[in-house]
């Protein structure tokens, strides 16, 4: 599938192309000598990656790809949002090599965190305050089905991630941890402990300083994990001694789970220890990817390529949180649109601030279908360059939709539609031989329209009687629609006899005639082409709608 298609990736200007090319560069500066570096880069410009590969060993050791998660919260669409993107510079990874360099995705939780504060949007509140400051893989789950707070937020996420077909590894901080993957760089880290320090105190205010140290201990007596200071270090037995909380001098192992590492020197050492060799953030981190690059360093590590996206705001430009639980959920956007625009609305313009609320599924849905829509009338460097080829890791699905969301909207709305039964009615009609078997996309896109016009159309329509001009012009519309052929299904023909009543009607700008046709016909001030809503709810019903209006004023 990524076969073939380096030559025209290596210029692809898509933004996970760019990030490709630069996690290339670093992949053969880490592992390659000079020469083994000009030989490789001879090799894979000239489409021989597999070459190259069998020729230098390091090259065939797996590229890292990780997204992190905090399972304090349930899963977001932020946190889809970086899966998704970090899949798609995979992806592009893959085609630039012609697949030969062999990769992995990790999705990391940090689930050993100590539980700080009580998500806004969970219910049963009480059994998370009792467990306050104890790791999230130990905190009871309020909701009764998982063996842990951790656990229950841990499989809401791999199964949102199952459901869109991503391809990835799960690892659990507390795993790690507990069964010893991080105990060789956490005695390195003990060992450095003063270099970790030197570069963290600054970053803190004074009374924090005072305290801090890069290991939080789990408490034996309480299991909390506590933010105390470190107050002897024994780094031939790999231990550390701090202040319990009964006030008994404690000593402790580094490894083996018994203590937690502070986040920027944590996330530093999952860097290190698990070779991670691409890693994306928030820009709200910028400050902290700089910090925590200085500490891979010092543990041995080479800190991974990235880059800063901007971040989701709710309708309320706030920035969304996952303890707060608001903007859109995953399972949100999937009652209202198609997964596949969800992830088109990932890929666009990263770097750029998104308003992540209802009112922008119904624009991402329709913009992916007309990419979909273009992709097999491109070239293969247009096709690297369409959203569709990241949305589908460069196998985008052969068919879309012939009818837009935005229309469906309208014919619900026009047809006081509540089933998909009633959808497909006039859908079939407009479409000879079409049904949900073998328009599948349309037939999700009919209940997802439903849900949207149900939930935030309907309750929000404001008709209004049409003005002189509206209701001159209107009479002459309904004169041409009756002069046309019985039954005519050409929306072209029915759109041009809606802008030739315009224009008669003399509507300058000829956008506010529409405007005027959806206001009083549908009780909203846009929509679709009219001679597409036309041509599927049925020119008679067109006729009798117009006819009901007119009369009405």
């Amino acid at each position: 599938m990524y076969k073939g298609l380096s030559h025209t990736a290596q210029a692809a200007k898509a933004w996970p192309f760019e990030q490709a090319r630069a996690l290339l560069a670093r992949v053969l500066r880490i592992r390659l000598s000079d020469a083994e570096r000009d030989l490789a880069a001879t090799l894979i410009n000239a489409g021989k990656t597999d070459e190259a590969v069998k020729t230098l060993p390091a090259l065939m050791r797996s590229v890292i790809f990780e997204t992190g998660y905090g399972p304090s919260g349930l899963p977001h669409l932020g946190t889809f949002g970086e899966v998704a993107r970090t899949t798609m510079v995979r992806a592009a990874f893959r085609a630039l090599t012609d697949d030969a360099i062999p990769t992995r995705l990790i999705s990391f939780s940090d689930d050993m965190d100590g539980l700080r504060k009580v998500p806004e949007n969970i219910e049963n509140k009480a059994v998370l305050e009792e467990d306050l400051g104890k790791p999230l893989t130990v905190v009871r789950d309020p909701f009764g089905t998982h063996d842990s707070f951790g656990a229950h937020n841990n499989a809401r996420l791999q199964a949102f991630l199952d459901g869109f077909g991503f391809e990835y590894e799960f690892v659990s901080a507390t795993d790690c941890y507990k069964g010893g993957r991080f105990d060789e760089t956490l005695l390195v880290a003990l060992e450095r402990f003063d270099a970790i320090q030197k570069v963290m105190l600054p970053t803190l205010g004074e009374e924090r300083r005072a305290t801090y140290s890069p290991f939080l201990p789990v408490s034996p007596t309480t299991g909390r994990v506590l933010q105390v200071p470190t107050l002897e270090r024994n780094v031939s037995k790999g231990t550390i001694v701090f202040q319990d909380e009964n006030g008994e001098k404690t000593e402790v192992p580094v490894t083996g789970g018994h203590v937690k590492m502070q986040w920027k020197p944590d996330w530093a050492m999952r860097w290190t220890a698990l070779g991670v060799d691409y890693e994306m953030a928030g820009k709200d981190l910028i400050d902290s990817v700089k910090v925590s690059s200085q500490i891979c360093r010092i543990l041995g590590g080479t800190p991974p390529e990235g880059f800063n996206y901007e971040l989701f705001l709710d309708e309320n430009n706030q920035k969304i949180s996952k303890s707060k639980g608001n903007g859109l959920s995953m399972e949100d956007w999937l009652r209202y649109g198609a997964p596949e625009s969800l992830s088109y609305y990932m890929f666009q313009s990263p770097k750029s601030a998104k308003k992540l609320y209802f009112d922008v599924i119904p624009k991402a849905t329709d913009e992916y279908l007309q990419q979909l829509d273009a992709y097999p009338r491109q070239d293969e460097n247009q096709k690297l360059g369409n959203p569709v080829w990241h949305v589908h890791s460069g196998r985008p699905p052969q068919y879309g939709s012939p009818v837009s969301f935005s229309l469906l909207l309208n014919l619900v709305s026009a047809a006081d539609a509540s089933t998909k039964d009633i959808l497909w009615g006039f859908l079939s009609r407009y479409i000879p031989g079409a049904d949900a078997q073998n328009q599948p996309l349309l037939d999700r896109l009919a209940e997802y329209a439903i849900n949207y016009y149900e939930d935030f159309v309907k309750p929000n329509k404001a008709f209004r009687a049409p003005t002189e001009q509206e209701r001159t012009a209107m009479l002459d519309l309904l004169a041409r629609f009756k002069a046309l052929p019985e039954g005519c299904q050409d929306a072209e023909v029915i759109q041009n006899e809606v802008y030739a009543a315009g224009k008669d009607g003399g509507f300058e700008p000829l956008r506010a005639w529409f405007q005027g046709l959806y206001e009083v016909l549908l009780g909203q001030s846009q929509g679709p082409r009219f001679g597409s809503f036309a041509a599927i709810f049925g020119l008679d019903r067109t006729i009798k709608l117009l006819e009901s209006k007119i009369l009405a004023s």
